[in-house]
């Protein structure tokens, strides 16, 4: 009798944090059919260039390296969180990498290597000083990754004098930023895909990713769990800014240069790809394949505007209205998950009570 009678109270706890899951996957399938919407609204405005293999290859190349800043920002979102500071971490990075691959000399993979393993620590630096700052000393994140946004830029800036240094080793611009690993298949996407795919399993199938989502879901009760959850958000953050040390030597390889003033709208196009993707900026839920998907679409708009001859300026306009959209249905389907109720828009429900009344 105490079973038949805990079993059911159990199913309906767990209830919103399963709609909530399957309204995650939903978005993430809305968003690749926007997508596909998309690629064939140009396709058929621009039949001869649009879906070439070379105007392909270039849209994969240009979404690799935000491919590798937006698994980091999944995770950090997912707890609840957020970076924006990813595109000056990628600078401060590519800039510490550059420095040491030139001192250390050579332009082989042995240099490539020093500058991989400098890229990396000094992205995890930032990661860790973020996730101490916001774990430990409750510091609210957007402050936190606020002021590294800052202090990276100026810490890069002043190591540099404001010039961007175009030192990379021809290795790591030949064979990575525009090399092919197979036909016209680029390097720097296949390691991208390999990121993602990394972010994936260990997203949906570890432990640290199931705390991810405990933290994001309620960080208290994760705690009573048994959830280091400070120990966790550290391991979160740091991860993040590993990645954006990563994606500073692919920056570095592909643009030539240290990009040191072409980061500033970087962590807005992620954090948009992250939620367009279906990751809710209330944290809990979210997807890695959801966030690739999302950092397409405005890297298809800004090439498809270019080639129908529309301002790509549009395309921040185009992305962030969808932003807003997708955030205020995310937020409409949370409560209703919630309720256990169909989610419904607010001005379509007064509009069938009106006309029900009238009816009447």
């Amino acid at each position: 009798m105490t079973t038949t009678q805990t079993a059911p109270a159990a199913s309906t706890e767990d209830a919103p944090a399963g709609r909530l899951s399957r309204i995650s996957r939903l978005q993430a399938l809305q968003i690749l059919i926007l997508l596909v919407v998309t690629v064939a609204v140009f396709t058929a405005l621009r039949p001869d260039t649009f879906l070439t293999g070379f105007n392909i290859r270039g849209i994969v190349q240009n979404t690799a390296i935000y491919a590798v800043l937006g698994v980091g920002m999944t995770f950090v979102i997912i707890t609840g969180g957020i970076d924006l500071s990813v595109g000056s971490v990628l600078v401060f990075s590519g800039v510490v990498a550059d420095k040491i691959m030139v001192a250390f000399g050579g332009q082989g993979w042995g240099t490539v290597l020093v500058g991989l393993v400098a890229a990396l620590v000094s992205g995890l630096a930032w990661g860790l000083l973020n996730g101490f700052l916001v774990a430990k000393a409750k510091v609210p994140p957007l402050v936190v990754t606020l002021g590294s946004l800052s202090a990276a830029l100026g810490f890069a800036q002043i190591m540099t004098k404001g010039l961007d240094l175009r030192d990379a080793p021809q290795t790591l611009v030949n064979d990575i930023g525009f090399g092919n690993i197979v036909g016209q298949v680029p390097t720097i996407a296949v390691i991208s895909a390999v990121v993602v795919i990394f972010g994936i399993v260990l997203l949906h199938r570890t432990r640290f990713g199931l705390y991810t989502y405990a933290i994001g879901s309620n960080a208290e009760a994760g705690r009573r769990a048994g959830v280091k959850v400070e120990r966790h958000l550290i391991k979160v953050y740091a991860f993040a800014g590993l990645l954006a040390g990563f994606a500073g030597l692919l920056n570095l390889g592909f643009f030539q240069s240290t990009t040191i003033g072409g980061q500033s709208n970087t962590p807005l196009n992620v954090i948009a790809g992250v939620a367009i993707g279906g990751t809710s900026l209330f944290g809990g839920i979210g997807s890695v394949f959801g966030t690739v998907i999302g950092l397409f679409i405005p890297i298809v708009l800004q090439n498809g505007f270019i080639q129908t001859g529309v301002q790509p300026f549009w395309q921040q306009v185009v992305v962030g209205a969808v932003l807003v959209a997708v955030v205020y249905v995310d937020q409409l389907r949370r409560a209703a998950a919630i309720r256990g109720t169909k989610t419904r828009l607010p001005f379509l429900s007064r509009a069938g009570s009106a006309s029900r009344k009238g009816s009447a």
